[in-house]
């Protein structure tokens, strides 16, 4: 029996999921597995995304989903290609409102912005946008900042409805005014929880692979390589660790802009021996039970998943303490799988890894935790909500009739 809030339609609904790259992370990760776990009797899929990430090849097989690559769109902002990337949504989203009744879901601040503007201009009525952190932040100038929450206030005014995968993200719209119009819910990123995923072998066949020894401590974060996750604040935290443990080991999974000053820094430091700089890699969940302790440097985030994975290897996380983080640790065992520091504050990191490492007092140890999390954090919790918002917002416009 379906429930009070799902409806009926005479043919499935479109919706369109836009997100401005497809890198592997939590936010890609996450509106892949929505867009392919959509009841098809009663939505159809489609997706558009920029030419980047690794995540390409993955969205090209899924399974009775429609995906359009846009060439024009990238993170970068550049006024000719974003005009571009803009007139190539609006004509898809044109086209595609011929055939059916369409619900536009923006992911990213990019393609936020300009999916939420391209869907207003052809004309559709249900417009949400995904909040997994804000573009403005505390390490741009002012005039940056000011500037990049009056676009996001302007799209505010033209959006049916926000959606946040943190708390903390929610308390800050609020007090920049974004959600009078149209109202936040909280849904959040989640992870697919699985027990008895790991085999006892796992751990130690990945750190065979990465030239680990079982002996020595392996300290790991796994992050694309820009401002916002701080890599370079990870290899000074490696250096302070090794002066008190030299045998550490660092791994940094991931990839991005920032490589090549990682790079230069590892060799300034001398680290090489130390830090291990894999790449992006498909097989995190596995890496992260393999880890003696994972590390979270960023400096603003929405919800990361790979905190969530984190916990649910049983693996004791040292955090920042911002946004969406600080929720997963604080609500997750009664925030007994890791610590949180501030931002930047690296002397108080390394204590806390060398302390797990140690195995001092009261600090988090490595434990099978069986993959255990609150339903909350489900992927499959995820898109039900997201289903449950859809339905909701049709029925308001008379789109949908409910049942």
């Amino acid at each position: 029996m379906p429930s009070k809030m799902e409806g009926q339609a005479s043919v499935p609904i479109t919706v369109v999921h836009i997100i401005t790259t497809l890198e592997l992370g939590g936010a890609q990760q996450n509106t892949l597995y929505t867009v392919s776990h959509l009841d098809p009797a009663r939505y159809k899929a489609v997706l558009l995304a920029g030419p980047e990430g690794l995540l390409w090849p993955e969205a090209r097989t899924l399974d009775g989903v429609a995906v359009y690559c846009i060439d024009a769109l990238q993170r970068r902002i550049h006024p000719i290609r974003d005009l571009v990337a803009l007139w190539c949504i609006f004509r898809i989203l044109h086209r595609l409102k011929r055939h059916s009744q369409l619900i536009v879901h923006t992911h990213s601040s990019k393609a936020g912005i300009l999916g939420r503007l391209a869907a207003r201009i052809a004309g559709i009525s249900v417009i949400i946008h995904s909040i997994h952190g804000y573009g403005f932040h505390t390490q741009q100038s002012r005039v940056l900042q000011r500037i990049l929450v009056a676009v996001e206030w302007v799209m505010a005014r033209i959006t049916t409805r926000f959606i946040a995968v943190a708390q903390a993200n929610i308390v800050q719209g609020e007090a920049l005014g974004l959600f009078r119009r149209a109202g936040v819910d909280l849904i959040r990123s989640g992870i697919r929880i699985r027990s008895g995923q790991f085999a006892n072998d796992d751990a130690v066949n990945i750190r065979k692979s990465l030239g680990v020894s079982e002996s020595a401590a392996l300290v790991g974060m796994v992050a694309c390589l820009k401002p916002q996750k701080a890599p370079l604040d990870f290899v000074e935290l490696a250096a302070r660790v090794r002066n008190e443990i030299p045998d550490v080991r660092f791994l940094l999974v991931g990839d991005g802009d920032l490589r090549p000053d990682v790079e230069r820094l590892v060799h300034t430091i001398g680290l090489e021996r130390t830090v291990i700089l894999a790449g992006w890699r498909r097989d995190v969940p596995e890496i992260l039970n393999a880890l003696d302790v994972f590390v979270l440097t960023s400096r603003w985030e929405g919800l990361p998943r790979v905190v969530l994975e984190a916990i649910a290897a049983g693996t004791p996380v040292v955090a920042t303490a911002v946004d969406g983080t600080v929720e997963a640790l604080e609500r997750i065992a009664d925030g007994t799988r890791g610590y949180l520091v501030a931002p930047g504050d690296l002397s108080t990191m390394a204590d806390r890894v060398v302390g797990i490492i140690n195995h001092q007092p009261d600090a988090p140890i490595k434990s099978r935790h069986d993959g255990i999390l609150p339903a909350e954090f489900d992927i499959d919790t995820m898109v039900r909500q997201q289903i449950h918002l859809y339905d909701e917002l049709l029925i308001e416009q008379g789109m949908l009739e409910a049942v």
